[in-house]
Formats: structure tokens, sequence, C-alpha cells
């Protein structure tokens, strides 16, 4: 399938900023679920800095601001085709190792209720007990926006039963953990059926399987993703694959828009 995606975000402020660095993760690159055609970045506002690909593989560039800027517009866009491979992925790449993926992290804290939703999965093949797993948190966690926020974490979501695509994909990635499978966070973009236009990016999370490598798993939807997804970044949570993060000094107050579109 071959998508389009543009996605931007504005950023406007009440008064100038002194000084913002941001780091952005808004460019995929080929693999085997995805060939990369073309994809561009446009900044206004901000100075392109420096451009590196670190250690999870994912595409960064780092933004600066220094002066009177009172708003900032980044947009990233291109086209990609995708190809469903049952959310296959392939073998572990990279300059991280394969146990790091292993490893807790604040947002994925391995807590009692994540232990006990591990348990409660049962014995079985791997890949069977992994999509158990992803069917289970579907029903057990609502997608409510608002609920949560960018430093819920996993456990914490789980509790309240409810959270958006990044808890379900950190609640799967810690549970995955706690049954012994090395597992991280994926940031992209899914064409959603009823809509082109969207209010963000995707979230789902990859699971390592011996003999298969990664396997993906959309919990948020209960569906391993297909050729409607887009991966751009990976990392252990989601402070590693964020699509835009960042510091900026003053006192201006922030407003915020997102516009996505993913159609074919």
């Amino acid at each position: 399938m071959r998508l389009k995606i543009t996605h931007r975000t504005e950023y406007r402020y009440d008064a100038p900023v002194q000084y913002l660095l941001q780091r952005l993760r808004l460019l995929p690159v080929s693999g085997p679920t995805q060939t990369v055609l073309s994809w561009a970045l446009k900044v206004e506002g901000a100075r392109e800095e420096v451009r590196f690909t670190d250690h999870y593989g994912n595409d960064n560039r780092l933004l600066t601001v220094e002066g009177d800027r009172d708003f900032i517009t980044v947009e990233a866009s291109g086209e990609a085709v995708t190809r469903d491979t049952a959310g296959v992925c392939g073998p572990h790449q990279g300059f991280a190792p394969l146990w790091l993926f292993a490893q807790e992290t604040t947002l994925t804290t391995i807590g009692d209720g994540i232990r006990e939703l591990a348990e409660t999965v049962g014995k079985g093949a791997d890949i069977e007990r992994l999509h158990r797993l992803m069917a289970i948190i579907c029903e057990r966690v609502a997608y409510t926006p608002g609920t949560t926020n960018a430093t819920t974490s996993a456990e914490e979501a789980l509790a309240l039963k409810t959270g958006v695509c990044q808890d379900h994909g950190h609640i799967f990635a810690a549970a995955a953990r706690a049954m012994g499978f090395p597992a991280r966070y994926v940031s992209g973009y899914l064409m959603m059926d009823a809509a082109v236009e969207q209010a963000a990016s995707h979230a789902w999370a990859e699971a390592h399987v011996p003999g298969l490598g990664w396997v993906a798993f959309d919990p948020a939807n209960g569906i391993s993703p297909d050729e409607r997804y887009v991966k751009v970044a990976t990392g252990r949570d989601y402070r590693d694959a964020s699509p835009v993060s960042g510091i900026r000094l003053g006192q201006a107050e922030e407003l915020l828009a997102v516009t996505v579109t993913v159609e074919q």
C-alpha cells in the first residue's frame, strides 16, 4: 500500500521565546515492513543544527531558536510503500543490544498490576501468549483521550483502566518484559478507515520472539500492524521514541496545534 503522510506541528507563544532546543524524530526509515519513497522536513522559525541516527536506529534532528520568536512550525511529509507481514518485523538490528529492551524504565516499571496481567496470560506458544496479552489489554484498558498524559506510567494506566495508544504500548511492553520477552515502544502512523485527518500520531509495541525476531502488536486496536501502519521510531518507551521533545527558556505560555493526515 502506498501511503502519503503529513505531520504538522505549530507552536505559538504569548511572548517571545529566549531560547529553545527541540529534538525531532519525524522521519521514518526503510525496513522489512516499509519502503520510504520520499520524506521532507520543513521548519519555520527555528534552525536545524544537527542530524544523526541514534543507537535505536531512529533519525534525529536537533532544532534551536535564539532571539525573539513567538511561533515555530514543523512539518514532516512524505510517501512510503508498506507491506502486511502479519506483524513480523524481522531480526534485531542496530547498536542497542537486545538485553536493553528487557530492562524496566520509569514509564514501564513492573509493579503488582503488570505482574498480575502477565500471569493472567497463562501458558502456550510464545506468539499465542503475546496475542493473548494484546487482547487482554485491549479489553481491560479503554481508549479515552485526556485521561492520561506523557508522564503516566504503564502501572498507573493499567490501574485507571483507561488511556491512549501511548499507554497501551507501555502496558504491553512492561507486561511482555515481565513474561520474559524483550519489548520496545513504537511511534508512527496509522491510516484510519473513517478519517484522513487526525489529532496525533499513533503508537504501539513490539516483542522479540525467538525464531521470528521483532513482532508488532497494537493493543489500542487489538491487531498486529499491517499495511496501514508506518513505523517512525522505536525505543524502550515513549521518551526514547517521542516525535518531538525539548526544552525552552522564558515565561511564555505555549499554544500547541498538531495536525496529521494519512491517506492513500
